[in-house]
């Protein structure tokens, strides 16, 4: 399905709301988006077990486990956007992408 969406594709107004082209490219987004995100957070696991050194200034260490705390944080925020970029590739698949989950209406493109 990704076949149909070229690189230069940018979903119009101007052409039949959520057809497979636009389907595939959101589809194609959504994925390279969670693909980056689990490589960012493979990244930041190695970081983290390359840093668990025991500092024995106890600055650094207060310092060292408080960039440890942000990280954590921002990975879990990024493990709940997985999971709506996961919901989000479901209703691709159900065929209620695009569409508001309350009225039913498109959503618009921009």
């Amino acid at each position: 399905m990704n076949d149909i969406v070229t690189a230069d594709y940018v979903p119009s107004e101007d052409e039949p709301f959520m057809n497979e082209r636009q389907k595939s490219y959101f589809r194609q987004k959504l994925i390279t988006w969670k693909n980056d995100i689990l490589r960012e957070a493979r990244e930041t696991l190695e970081i983290l077990q390359q840093e668990n050194a025991n500092h024995p200034d106890l600055a650094d260490r207060a310092s060292s486990e408080t960039d440890r705390a942000i990280e954590l944080r921002a990975r879990d925020r990024q493990r709940k956007l997985i999971s709506k970029i996961d919901s989000a590739l479901q209703r691709i698949d159900e065929g209620t992408y695009g569409y508001c989950e309350e009225t039913g209406e498109p959503i618009a493109l921009k």
